[in-house]
């Protein structure tokens, strides 16, 4: 799978005349950026919306989730050429936009995908499909985050809410996000990456038998393979 994150953080945060950074903090990109290097590594932060997120650390069963998701995005990965999956990578997504979603699927830029990776080695542009794994964060992944990526031009967002036992999957149109509804079959299905189908009651209830099932039926449709051989020949 592939990974871009290449954020060289560890140095005590304040370090230098550079102030730590403080969940409600308001900042832009930029300041946001280096203060967030500053922090220790095992600090988590986002700027969304302008505004300075730390989530908590991460628990087993949002660890357990996140990692089925990884999963289900590499198996995609591995058969659909010029599609690429990332785990926890920051995003710069504007001048007061910089999150760290728990997952997220891309096109190769040149294969017509919108993100790039910059001198620095950041991934910078709306990814096509963001996920994210929501227990003490669901507050915010389903409210202000979800107006960030929308705003972005993030074109899928996917939200697998725990603590509801939900999984949602906004889809962009026209602007504005809207919820997919499952099929007769159960099966949720990405219109930007076809072949790429969920079964979200598998998820969470952690059959990964299923959701491999699932996944490899998408990648066997006819819908994946024109989708295919069109990435193929750019």
């Amino acid at each position: 799978m592939a990974t871009v994150r290449s954020m060289n953080r560890g140095s005590k945060g304040g370090e230098g005349g550079i102030l730590p950074l403080e969940p409600g903090d308001h900042l832009d990109q930029r300041t946001f950026h280096a203060r967030y290097q500053a922090m220790p590594e095992n600090v988590r932060a986002e700027l969304i919306g302008g505004v300075v997120f730390m989530p908590s650390p991460a628990k087993v069963r949002h660890g357990r989730v996140q990692g089925r998701v990884i999963f289900w995005l590499s198996m995609y990965e591995s058969a659909t050429p010029g599609v690429e999956a990332y785990d926890n990578v920051t995003a710069i997504l504007g001048p007061d936009s910089e999150p760290q979603p728990d997952a997220a699927l891309i096109i190769d830029p040149k294969k017509g995908g919108r993100t790039r990776v910059n001198k620095d080695g950041w991934l910078v542009g709306p990814p096509e499909l963001i996920a994210e794994v929501a227990v003490s964060t669901e507050s915010y992944d389903l409210y202000e985050k979800k107006r960030d990526y929308e705003r972005a031009g993030v074109r899928e967002y996917l939200v697998v809410a725990l603590r509801q036992q939900r999984v949602f999957w906004f889809m962009l149109q026209r602007g504005k996000f809207s919820e997919q509804a499952t099929g007769n079959d159960g099966v949720l299905r990405s219109e930007t990456f076809p072949g790429l189908w969920l079964h979200p009651q598998a998820l969470l209830r952690d059959d990964v038998g299923r959701v491999k099932e699932v996944v490899e039926m998408g990648i066997a449709s006819p819908e994946h393979a024109t989708f295919r051989a069109k990435l193929v020949a750019k």
